[in-house]
């Protein structure tokens, strides 16, 4: 089911790890970002998008994990965007043999016969530096940044001003940060990307994370960028960090304290070969 969260801007949640995916109406059609996971729900998205007589005119997926790289038959052949890195690592993944295989792995087993992979990570690269999605509708502003993921990438939606985050602000899962290696300090590079999203908070009205609530105003951007700093910090300083996303009760997601138990083992492991 679409839901208006602005004027011209309408989102899909997913059921399972609740994915928004974020439609744009533009003059001559839509702009999908970050189609969805399942092939059930992006046939009903495809759908709900036919009877509204809006067809696919552009897609964009935030980052190259493999919830935000799906597609669907149904939504058509526009063209399909990315970063450069993001696209990048796509074409590099789909070029291994066995790379279904690979990703069949990443997805929870209980909807893996559910999620349609011949159209997976089919994106074209944009140059980088380009600012906005290449498409005859609003502007659509690209903020790259290395939080979360290479190749990741919030986008402001000029006019109705809704930041799409990514896999960013969630009111459900903590910071979730790059693998720890000898080359990059993802905390470093997390909190790179959350003072690039709070500097266009002025234009916020409306913010729509990768995963969670959709929720308006400014304010509660900057709310979530502070919980996040605050993780961050804690976890530099091997405190447990005093965030309700990891410590919740809420009947199935139980799971997501192990996201930051396994943050913080990664990081202490990191810390001591640095």
């Amino acid at each position: 089911m679409l839901t208006q969260v602005a004027e011209g801007v309408l989102v899909h949640q997913s059921e399972l790890l609740q994915n928004n995916t974020v439609v744009v109406q533009g003059r001559d059609g839509v702009l999908v970002v970050d189609a969805g996971i399942q092939n059930s729900e992006m046939a009903c998205l495809a759908n709900d998008l036919h009877e509204l007589g809006l067809p696919v005119v552009a897609g964009f997926s935030t980052h190259p994990d493999w919830d935000h790289v799906l597609w669907h038959a149904g939504l058509g052949e526009a063209p399909r965007y990315g970063t450069t890195r993001c696209a990048a690592d796509m074409h590099e993944l789909r070029s291994r043999a066995g790379w279904q295989a690979r990703v069949a792995e990443a997805m929870p087993p209980e909807i893996a016969d559910d999620v349609p992979l011949d159209l997976f990570g089919l994106l074209t690269g944009l140059s980088t530096g380009t600012a906005r999605i290449p498409w005859d509708g609003p502007d659509v502003r690209i903020i790259e940044h290395p939080a979360h993921s290479p190749g990741h990438a919030a986008l402001l939606v000029e006019g109705s001003g809704v930041l799409v985050a990514g896999d960013m602000l969630s009111d459900l899962f903590p910071p979730m940060l790059d693998d720890f290696s000898d080359t990059n300090d993802p905390v470093e590079e997390y909190l790179v990307g959350l003072q690039l999203l709070e500097d266009v908070t002025a234009d916020v009205d409306a913010l729509v994370p990768g995963h969670g609530s959709a929720v308006g105003g400014a304010d509660q951007v900057r709310a979530r960028i502070e919980l996040d700093r605050a993780y961050l910090d804690a976890l530099r300083d091997g405190r447990t960090p005093d965030d309700p996303r990891i410590g919740s009760d809420r009947p199935g997601w139980e799971w997501v304290s192990g996201i930051h138990e396994g943050q913080a083992q990664s990081f202490a492991r990191w810390r001591s070969r640095a």
